[in-house]
């Protein structure tokens, strides 16, 4: 017993270092935004500044515009999200309730397109949104992120579905309900956790893209998101170190109050999926 005592104790302690190990970065990009520049070239891993600088978050607020790119970020993931979840959960609930000729060659090709890198359908994404004409706009921007495959959400909503009871369907058809009825009405509902697994996830995706929101917004500054917004610390001949802290950190307040709120669900979604 004691043996085993003392192994559970080096095992926390073993824990807890790697987690300050993994978490002091992200603590120390916080009370650096807190910092002069010369400050934060000069004082290393040292974490809190002398004198709290706050005009740092307002530099980045107002002077780099992040104020526009947070409302930007917004609707482009909140868009993106509801967008996706839709979809993925229509495809999700098809794939794991319907029989139809080649469902499982079906399966393995949406599986396969796993492999193919998101740089390589960017080309022909954006042909698509200049067709539809959609460049340089926000919708434009939100069709182009929630575009694709999304083969794990919809590998997560089909194994979900797959494990739930054929009653619930049989006592729909009885009460009347169509197939997307019973889609709505009584699937969807008992899905919260995969539901929210998705929104988390591509919440996150979304939220912190970089590559899709610089190319469709390349020619409207005034539609960057956050993290293409950090261009606007970027001088010709300077960066402004601490005011990109200060923006990294508005930029990361979302995402933790997100998962922080949803994180319950979220771990119910993975072992759902994989229980399933």
């Amino acid at each position: 017993m004691r043996k085993q005592a003392l192994m559970h104790v080096l095992l926390h302690i073993g824990l807890i270092v790697l987690g300050v190990f993994w978490v002091y970065p992200f603590v120390w990009m916080i009370f650096s935004s807190f910092k002069t520049n010369t400050e934060y070239i000069s004082s290393g891993l040292k974490l809190f500044p002398e004198v709290f600088q706050w005009e740092n978050y307002t530099r980045a607020w107002g002077i780099a515009h992040f104020s526009t790119y947070f409302k930007n970020s917004i609707m482009i993931t909140v868009s993106a999200v509801i967008i996706v979840i839709v979809l993925c959960a229509l495809t999700g609930y098809a794939l794991g309730r319907v029989k139809f000729p080649g469902k499982k060659l079906f399966i393995a090709a949406v599986t396969a397109t796993m492999f193919i890198p998101k740089g390589y359908t960017v080309i022909p994404v954006y042909h698509i949104i200049k067709g539809l004409g959609l460049l340089n706009t926000l919708p434009g921007v939100i069709v182009a992120e929630s575009s694709g495959a999304h083969v794990l959400f919809i590998l997560l909503f089909m194994s979900y579905f797959q494990g739930l009871p054929k009653e619930l369907e049989e006592a729909a058809e009885m009460d009347g309900c169509g197939f997307l009825r019973t889609f709505v009405q009584v699937m969807l509902p008992i899905s919260k956790p995969i539901i929210a697994t998705t929104g988390i996830m591509q919440f996150i995706w979304t939220w912190n893209s970089f590559f899709i929101p610089l190319i469709f917004t390349l020619n409207k500054p005034e539609l960057r998101t956050l993290s293409v917004g950090m261009y606007s610390f970027i001088g010709e001949h300077a960066i402004d170190y601490t005011g990109m802290a200060a923006g990294a950190t508005i930029a990361l307040v979302p995402i933790i109050i997100v998962f922080v709120s949803f994180q319950r669900y979220f771990v119910e979604g993975i072992a759902g999926s994989v229980k399933g």
